[in-house]
């Protein structure tokens, strides 16, 4: 395979005007001194960005952070492997109308890694952020020796500027930024495969693979393919010049035929495929997230966008107004064609266009490599989010720039390269505004990593920069909301409802915060504004249930849920106001939507047990059980094991099913000490059965289902847990401050059933004609056992004692049974 290099063109030998030169001898630099040089410049550039991003590793989750990866499914391991690449960037299925459609498989799977690797610690993240920066400097230093053709003081130079560039604060010191960290690795990686000097087929196609990895990072990353095939049309220009003249296709042409064939044909199959994930719709954006979009005219529009890509290429020349977020009238719309920021687009497109000239013009000769290069890098990967192809839901980003500041920083690397040489007089002043703009970047980019430190921070720092950015405002309130700052959080509220007069969330999350009457007024202006805001609609149709307005608050949760079918909060609210007969349907969608979460498994069981369907609830509660055994967390204030094997046992003593609640019982014990592996829990299990054999516990459990209890004695083999009540016959009387109960039975060891005396009071009876009285006991009753001697040979004999130092108020004192770890859960 052919890449045309080193391409010359040679006069005629015959040419009467050449003169003879001398040959030159070309010595060839060391190997060995190569080596070492280009490992210290990475080394040098490596250390620079882990130093000038280190201050970093001590922030939070913030901004997108949150619903990327605290909330995400795909990432903290809720959903399954397979759903991770079914789900776009933010953990909603690529087939809902509701998704962003941006899918970046490969990103999620690295946080996925990181989440089981380190949980959510975000030091470990930011690491992770860092590191992958650090190697992206690397590479930029190869591609600015190997593919830019610069010398390397200036490559290196182009690499140290990349490192601590403040623009890429926004993707190192913000987790989610990974995104463009990991795109531009695999960019970069498929650019060198592509442009290596030895020939190899496997080349273009490993390139292809990486360039399609970099897409799955993010969709930007494509670009590469439309790159390599550029430069390599560049690089062999003289040759295709040259059989263009001559209308022959020469074999080096040939090579450069197959490559652009093979090209052309993965780039179409891979924009296909991403197409195809679209699902047939494209993704929504409001006028809120890209005003100039949503604009009637298309020269308004056409004007805005130009602006932006110049203020973007401003970014990069001069990062001193960085910002998370752009949206909402921090730029405003250029309306008329006299506005100053015009002058700025055309100053931006005229020097563009000055550059490219002079690249075409050198086209044969080649001799500005570097600046060619460094254009195509600027310009190619920032294409897809120009808004001039396809709309994008933001109005800048400073995430997007990662990749085209590599072109950037090439371009300013050989300007300094150029002026090096053109004038050596002032190379002391070159290196001292070289030092100044290194230590300048260092300066800012660690200050502006401060500012990524929590959520605070961050919007407080961008609300000095942009204060008329209505988001801004309506973020800050949403912290302050939530610190319990309500009066400062309506106060920027309503700053936001001023900057943007339409802001439907704003006046959502006022009317959250305000009293009935003015809820109700904001819920209702949220929604005029925007017909599809589901919180309005939940918000208001909750506030109607509260005021007892049924009909209107169950056609406010109804079109809630019409507009997004998985909201399960809807579904919870609409199930108290449905009548019975449609519960049911409720609660199964209930499962359906959310199928590991246990407390819809009790509700359906509660349901089905009101509905005299003891089985069917059973089922139920022990899937209930189940799930809360397998996703338990100590740390949460409601222990969803304890609910539901407490229903679970109940229905099991109902139905009679001692064995099944023995079992039930026991497992949960086993569970509750949190035995590292199922022999020793095995082990225990066994321990646990032969000291309830031993001390008579399975008869106790077994006749707890349905104890019995006499109105006029006790048995020694009953459950002593109540005083004796009064007679049928209603003679006897007990007094209400003391109680004295005597008991004594005589049994003998042949005769199993004796005649038992009951000495109440001063009262004898037979127990053959005491009437007994069934009596239901609830988990909580505590249960002491009677030990009985005669089966060791002494003889039988059980008396209870009731002090009356012990007895006060015609309360029974607590019973501790001898296993204390093995007492039946309490009722809440």
């Amino acid at each position: 395979m052919c890449k045309c290099r080193y391409v010359t063109l040679r006069p005629p030998r015959n040419s009467p005007k050449m003169k003879r030169r001398l040959a030159t001898v070309r010595e060839e630099p060391n190997s060995k001194t190569i080596c070492n040089s280009d490992l210290a410049i990475y080394t040098m550039v490596v250390s620079t960005a882990v130093l000038s991003y280190v201050n970093s590793l001590n922030g939070d989750f913030v901004h997108d952070d949150i619903p990327a990866i605290v909330t995400n499914g795909d990432v903290v391991g809720t959903n399954s492997l397979k759903q991770l690449f079914l789900d776009d960037f933010w953990g909603t299925p690529m087939a809902d109308p509701n998704s962003h459609k941006s899918y970046r498989p490969l990103t999620t799977l690295s946080f996925r890694l990181n989440y089981a690797l380190a949980g959510l610690r975000p030091w470990w993240w930011h690491a992770c952020n860092v590191c992958l920066h650090a190697a992206c400097c690397a590479l930029v230093a190869r591609t600015c020796v190997t593919i830019a053709r610069l010398q390397r003081p200036f490559a290196a130079l182009a690499a140290l500027l990349f490192a601590v560039h403040p623009v890429h604060t926004e993707a190192v010191a913000g987790v989610v930024g990974r995104a463009d960290v990991l795109a531009c690795i695999f960019f970069l990686s498929s650019l060198l495969v592509y442009h290596r000097p030895i020939n190899n087929k496997k080349s273009i196609w490993l390139s292809i693979v990486l360039g399609a990895l970099s897409m799955l990072a993010k969709e930007t990353g494509v670009t590469i393919l439309l790159l390599n095939l550029t430069i390599d049309f560049f690089r062999c220009w003289p040759l295709v010049k040259r059989s263009i003249c001559s209308l022959k296709i020469e074999k080096k042409c040939a090579g450069l035929s197959i490559r652009t064939a093979k090209v052309l044909v993965s780039l179409s199959l891979l924009i296909c495929v991403r197409l195809a994930l679209l699902q047939g719709t494209w993704p929504t954006f409001s006028p809120q997230d890209n005003p100039a979009a949503f604009h009637h005219s298309f020269v308004v529009r056409l004007m805005t966008f130009c602006y932006l890509a110049a203020f973007n290429w401003w970014l990069l020349l001069c990062p001193w107004s960085l910002s998370h977020d752009w949206q909402m009238g921090s730029v405003p719309l250029i309306t008329s064609g006299w506005d100053p920021r015009n002058f700025v687009t055309c100053a931006a497109f005229g020097a563009l266009l000055l550059l490219g000239y002079r690249c075409i013009a050198d086209l044969d000769v080649q001799r500005h490599t570097p600046a060619v290069i460094g254009l195509l890098l600027l310009v190619v990967p920032f294409v897809p989010a120009s808004n001039l192809l396809v709309t994008v839901g933001f109005v800048i980003a400073e995430r997007v720039l990662y990749i085209p500041s590599v072109g950037s920083v090439i371009i300013t690397a050989y300007g300094v390269q150029l002026m090096w040489y053109s004038k050596p007089g002032a190379k002391a002043l070159l290196v001292l505004g070289l030092a100044v703009l290194a230590a300048s970047g260092v300066a800012r980019t660690y200050r502006r990593n401060a500012d990524w430190r929590d959520r605070a921070t961050l919007i407080r720092a961008d609300l000095v920069t942009l204060p008329q950015n209505a988001k801004l405002h309506y973020n800050f309130g949403n912290f302050l909301r939530e610190t319990e700052q309500q009066d400062n959080a309506i106060k920027h509220y309503k700053e936001a409802l001023r900057l943007w007069p339409t802001y439907a969330s704003a006046h959502n999350n006022i009317g959250t915060l305000v009293g009935a009457d003015l809820a109700e007024h904001h819920f209702l202006q949220a929604i005029k504004y925007n017909r599809q805001h589901v919180n309005a609609h939940y918000n208001l149709g909750k506030l109607y249930k509260k005021s007892g307005r049924t009909s209107p608050a169950v056609s406010m949760l109804e079109r809630c849920i019409a507009l997004q079918p998985r909201f399960v909060q809807a579904h919870v609210e609409l199930l108290t106001l449905k009548p019975e007969p449609e519960k049911r349907k409720i609660l199964a969608r209930l499962v359906e939507l959310e199928p590991n979460n246990w407390e819809h498994y009790v509700l359906y069981g509660n349901w089905l047990r009101t509905k005299g369907l003891p089985v069917a609830a059973a089922k139920y509660f022990l899937e209930a059980t189940r799930l809360s055994f397998r996703n338990r967390n100590f740390e949460k204030p409601i222990r969803g094991d304890l609910i539901s094997i407490r229903s679970t046992a109940l229905i099991y003593r109902s139905l009679g099913q001692k064995s099944r609640t023995l079992q039930l019982l026991t497992r949960w014990h086993t569970w509750r000490r949190g035995w590292p592996s199922a022999a020793a829990a095995h082990m225990y299990l066994r321990d646990w059965r032969l000291k309830m054999e031993l001390e008579g516990r399975i008869q106790i459990y077994s006749r707890a289902v349905n104890p019995t209890k006499s109105t006029t004695c006790f048995d020694h083999t009953q459950l002593a847990v109540e005083a004796a009540a009064a007679s049928e016959d209603k003679t006897v009387k007990i007094e209400e401050e003391k109680i004295k109960i005597e008991e004594t039975v005589h049994s003998d060891k042949t005769n199993s059933e004796s005649d038992k005396i009951v000495i109440i009071n001063g009262n004898t009876c037979s127990q053959k004609a005491c009437t007994v009285k069934k009596r239901n006991l609830s988990i909580s009753t505590q249960i002491k056992t009677t030990h009985n001697k005669s089966e060791i040979g002494h003889k039988k004999k059980c008396t209870m004692h009731r002090k009356e130092n012990n007895i006060k108020n015609n309360e029974i004192p607590n019973i501790v049974p001898p296993l204390t770890e093995h007492i039946l859960i309490k009722t809440f």
